[in-house]
Order: C-alpha cells, then sequence, then structure tokens
C-alpha cells in the first residue's frame, strides 16, 4: 500500500557521513539504500563508463543549461552539456522508479524534492571542516592524495554544485533546516552509536503519518 511505504532521502554536506548513516538506516529497517548504486545503473543501462557519470554527475548544474534573456536563448549547449542533462533526466526517473517499487533510502540528488509526492522522511546531515576534512581522508580513493587544501577546495565545489542542482528544481534552498524533517550535526559522535536513535525517531514519525 503506498501509504505504507517507508522513504527516506538523506542531503547532506561532502564529508559529513550521509552515505553511512544511508547504509545504517538501510540496515535497521531492512530496505534498500541507493547513493553510488544510482550512477553504477545509469552507466550500465546507457553505456557509459561508472566515473564520468559520477563526474557528469557533480558538474554545476548551470553549466549544463544555455543561458537565457526573458526566453532568448543567447548560447547553444555544447555536447558536454546535453550529456549532463540528459544524466541529469535518467538520474531523476531511477530515484522515482527505485520510489514506485516500495521502500527505500535515497542518498543525495536533492531525492527530497524529486519524491514530494511520496511524503519522505528528509534529513540533512552536515558537519564542521575537521571531520569533514578526517572523514574525506579516511575514505579517499585509492591513489587520490589531494593536500589539506586541495580537499577543502573540492568540498567547497561539491557543496556548491549540489546547491546549485536543488535550485534548478525548486526555491528551497539545500541545508536550509525548514526544508527537513531532521538535521543531523555529526562532528562529534560516532554515526553509528546515534543511529539507531535516529531510526527510532524515524520510525515514530511514520507511524504518526500512516495513523
Amino acid at each position: 500500500m503506498e501509504n505504507n511505504k517507508i522513504i527516506i532521502t538523506i542531503s547532506r554536506e561532502f564529508g559529513s557521513g550521509g552515505r553511512e548513516l544511508g547504509k545504517r538506516l538501510s540496515d535497521t529497517f531492512g530496505i534498500p539504500c541507493y547513493d553510488k548504486e544510482i550512477i553504477a545503473l545509469i552507466a550500465k543501462e546507457d553505456g557509459f563508463d561508472e566515473n564520468y557519470v559520477a563526474h557528469m554527475s557533480e558538474k554545476k548544474i548551470q553549466s549544463a543549461y544555455p543561458l537565457t534573456i526573458g526566453h532568448q536563448f543567447i548560447t547553444a549547449m555544447n555536447h558536454e552539456a546535453e550529456q549532463a542533462i540528459k544524466i541529469a533526466i535518467r538520474q531523476r526517473k531511477i530515484i522515482e522508479r527505485f520510489a514506485a517499487q516500495g521502500s527505500c533510502i535515497i542518498v543525495g540528488r536533492s531525492a527530497d524534492v524529486i519524491l514530494e509526492k511520496y511524503s519522505p522522511f528528509n534529513i540533512f546531515v552536515y558537519a564542521n571542516r575537521e571531520v569533514k576534512l578526517q572523514r574525506c581522508k579516511a575514505y579517499a580513493p585509492v591513489g587520490e592524495n589531494l593536500t589539506t587544501a586541495e580537499l577543502e577546495q573540492k568540498m567547497r565545489e561539491i557543496d556548491k554544485n549540489r546547491a546549485a542542482y536543488r535550485s534548478f528544481l525548486t526555491d528551497t534552498k539545500w541545508g536550509e533546516k525548514e526544508t527537513y524533517h531532521l538535521c543531523i550535526n555529526t562532528s562529534t559522535i560516532e554515526i553509528k552509536r546515534i543511529a539507531p536513535y535516529i531510526a527510532a525517531y524515524v520510525n515514530e514519525w511514520f507511524k504518526q503519518k500512516q495513523a
């Protein structure tokens, strides 16, 4: 039954641990969590390389659209822009497909906006600079040896792109507390310790919603 679905979306600052929280909530509720799996599915279904899809999905969305004045296009989209838009559309359709199939957790990708009709429970995860840097270094891809300055730049750029992508979907701002049901600061406590309490909160919210 549609009303009995548990759909959770997790928006997060880069390095704050949103992905880990999603996986832990997935284990608790026994429902699938989708994050990089979305990238892998686009690559598989559309014949792209996964690294290319990941790169294009993190680009600032404004760069994928022609500038306009009123209704007049003043620049034409190049191939990269067309691909970025294509991937964004495929990403949205896949997220909608997962939600239509049943209960799930979606990490990132402005899923709270895309799945608004399902009335999901929306979480925003954030942390201070030091903790995010530590987590990014701990989980850095093999061979990535960014300096602290380079890593900070990467963090800022990715978060800026996430905010920009959301701005094309809705007037609400990325990270604005009023947009979410629960905002979590992961700076001072391990996610594995707070995950059970977050799950209890979410579970109670859905009980009240379905009452």
